[in-house]
């Protein structure tokens, strides 16, 4: 069994945690920046920057303590290497860096993405590759075919905006503040999911991606025409979020079944709605439902320590001239959808 310090610090997270292979978490510990970017409706990078290089050195002392242990009994050092803010990314990945070579420990680069995951393995021992996957976060939305570590099919993404995005640019066209999507979710509950005509962008489409830049307009020019309370916008958002992802996904499923379990992961994966009709759509193909708990669905450090693991034993070490990664697909062979930006 080997002992891995996974580090995080892709966007506004700051976290360190120590996690056995054998799916043990020993310590984790995690440091939000919602306080220092509340204000501004969303996230700043040169704040989470500073933030980062503030908080990340104490956060790791403090999960070497909870474990009650120390550098020498890692086997090795994983730090998240990209996608993402590449300010906050070269923060942690240089702390890795600097750690692996202090105590003469192996470095295990992770993509955040491939953190997302393959988190549902590190709570759940009995799913195995290969599994179908939504990924759905703040900067990203995609269907993968994950048949093991380092190895994933793209094969369904956004052209456009991720579903997190939308969700936070609604929560900011509503006045709900940041984070957004949580604030969306508890005002959908109230509200009445058919009460505005909202449009579903690529519903029964050919093409297998996802859209949602329209609906985020739409949203917002329901909202200026004053005829529609919060409630029921967010509520119909949702839905029409919901909506969209099932059709997508059941269109992928038709085209590419033969897997046992359909997964979720990433932030967006922690809204109570989307894992209820995940459930209904994977019972419906014969197929087993895994998500991981709420906590694991954002970012944190116990979903890198475990891809470090997972990559680990797999002998997948990199060298300490590694370099931070702002734009790192999962499958880098993957056709650029039509009209896609760089992160698709």
């Amino acid at each position: 069994m080997a002992l891995i310090l996974g580090i995080e610090s892709s966007c506004d997270e700051s976290a360190a945690a120590i996690i056995g292979t054998d799916r043990t978490i020993y310590a984790h510990r995690l440091q939000t920046q919602e306080d220092e970017h509340k204000d501004y409706g969303g996230v700043v990078p040169e704040i989470a920057a500073r933030a980062h290089a503030q908080h990340i050195t104490p956060l790791i002392e403090a999960a070497l303590a909870d474990a009650d242990m120390t550098l020498n009994d890692m086997d090795a050092i994983a730090a998240t290497a990209g996608p993402g803010l590449i300010g906050g990314v070269m923060v942690g990945l240089v702390t890795g860096k600097a750690l692996a070579m202090a105590a003469g420990k192996p470095l295990v680069a992770v993509n955040h993405l491939e953190g997302h995951a393959l988190s549902p393995r590190l709570v759940d021992a009995e799913l195995d590759f290969p599994y179908m996957l939504l990924l759905v976060s703040g900067g990203h939305c995609q269907i993968l075919r994950v048949d093991g570590v380092g190895q994933y099919r793209r094969l369904a993404t956004t052209i456009d905006d991720a579903v997190g995005e939308a969700f936070d640019k609604t929560a900011k066209i509503l006045g709900l503040g940041y984070p957004g999507g949580p604030q969306v979710e508890k005002l959908a509950s109230t509200g009445d999911p058919k009460a505005v005509p909202l449009p579903r962008p690529l519903l029964r489409s050919t093409e297998p991606h996802f859209s949602f830049a329209g609906l985020k307009s739409a949203v917002l020019r329901a909202h200026q025409s004053g005829d529609y309370g919060d409630a029921d916008l967010a509520a119909s958002f949702q839905q029409a979020v919901l909506d969209c992802l099932q059709d997508r996904l059941e269109k992928t499923l038709r085209e590419h079944g033969g897997m046992k379990s359909l997964v979720v992961a990433g932030g967006v994966a922690s809204n109570a709605a989307i894992r209820a009709m995940l459930k209904t759509v994977a019972a419906s193909h014969g197929m087993r439902f895994v998500a991981p708990p709420p906590w694991l669905c954002t970012d944190n450090a116990a979903m890198i320590g475990w891809a470090g693991a997972e990559r680990f034993e797999a002998g997948l070490t990199d060298p300490l001239d590694i370099a931070a990664r702002p734009r790192w697909p999962l499958d880098e062979h993957a056709e650029k959808a039509r009209g896609a930006g760089v992160k698709a």
